[in-house]
């Protein structure tokens, strides 16, 4: 497993880059720890304050001397606009009041939805003057300015795509390397120039697609847990491969007990696309909030509206050891996560399987 033109890149010794989670998901002690194994261990900042970055990065910079990122998310146009009426927020909470009863727990108030829209521009000028090696952003295109910024001071960007086009738009952004993130992967889909069910191509066809269309160097993403899936994507043309839910599995994430000991089971076989924990389209394992809500997929507010009058349910459940309110994100390999186990071990099998795969392939 060479760590290729991503290697040259960052200075890492493993082509594998750790998925960023966002809501809380991610840890500075994974993060550090994938960095210190060889890889590029990576935060999802999305929901921090530019204060939180600032802290944060130091954080990181404390534990670990290696090269790692932290990601953003691009906001939609519309979201920033997005103003319920008090009658469609009370709708709104009126839906969830079952949940918010049975867990004991207060239903946000219109101040708390307000607050709960992070600053983007902040976020960005904020992570610039922290300096990581990397900045990763989903869900859209970095501004010129954020752009220009990074190259002055020495910081890749990272791009996100889940189509061929979004890939060749990055690439003209001026981005130094595109994760082409396939329909596989867990979490929040990140489509920024179609709708989502426009956008849902798997990891195995989207890779050689993008390796073709793009000379900036390619990280696969989506249904990738294994040695073998590493060698596969590597075979398609892919410079590295970014695992999502193989480290949330890991001892050292951020997910909750009860998530993690989801991962690496039968029942993670199966998982679907939802708006209903987030309000922006997500992969995760179907629970029974999801299927007792199901008939409210479209009805359901965009983010970040969604996610804030979700967000006291989320935790209280997490909390609770409740499996069936939490969103316990997951990509199409879920159950092939191992649990139990720390990221530096997982880093080490994930080595000894691609280099059996590899030599099983060459014979």
């Amino acid at each position: 497993m060479r760590p290729g033109r991503l290697g040259e890149l960052f200075g890492i010794a493993l082509p594998v880059v750790q998925g960023p989670f966002g809501g809380g998901l991610s840890s500075v002690e994974l993060t550090a720890a994938v960095s210190e194994g060889g890889g590029l261990g990576s935060y999802g900042a999305h929901i921090l304050s530019p204060e939180e970055i600032t802290d944060l990065v130091a954080r990181l910079k404390a534990r670990t001397r290696r090269p790692f990122g932290v990601n953003l998310w691009v906001p939609l146009e519309d979201e920033a606009a997005l103003r319920p009426t008090d009658t469609e927020l009370a709708a709104h909470r009126a839906r969830l009041k079952p949940y918010y009863d049975e867990l004991g727990v207060t239903p946000p108030t219109a101040a708390d939805l307000a607050a709960a829209r992070p600053d983007y521009e902040a976020q960005v000028d904020a992570l610039l003057a922290a300096e990581p090696a990397a900045v990763s952003l989903v869900m859209g295109l970095p501004s010129r300015h954020l752009v220009a910024e990074a190259r002055r001071l020495g910081i890749s960007l990272i791009g996100t795509a889940t189509t061929v086009e979004e890939a060749v738009a990055l690439e003209q952004s001026g981005v130094d390397a595109i994760v082409a993130s396939g329909s596989d992967a867990g979490g929040h889909r990140g489509a920024f120039l179609r709708p989502v069910r426009e956008s849902l191509v798997g990891t195995f066809s989207l890779v050689p697609q993008v390796a073709d269309a793009v000379s900036v160097p390619v990280i696969a993403a989506g249904g990738i847990a294994d040695g073998r899936g590493v060698t596969a994507a590597l075979a398609l043309g892919a410079d590295a491969v970014q695992i999502g839910t193989g480290f949330l599995a890991t001892r050292e994430s951020g997910a909750s007990e009860v998530h993690r000991r989801t991962l690496g089971t039968p029942e993670s076989r199966t998982t679907v696309l939802t708006r209903l924990f987030s309000g922006r389209t997500a992969r995760g394992i179907p629970n029974l909030f999801v299927r007792d809500m199901a008939a409210y997929e479209d009805e359901v507010p965009p983010y970040p509206v969604q996610n804030a009058l979700m967000q006291p349910i989320r935790r209280a459940a997490a909390a609770a050891g409740r499996a069936d309110c939490v969103n316990l994100w997951a990509g199409q390999a879920a159950a092939l996560a191992r649990t139990e186990t720390t990221a530096a071990e997982y880093l080490a099998k994930l080595v000894e399987e691609s280099t059996s795969a590899t030599a099983t392939t060459a014979g």
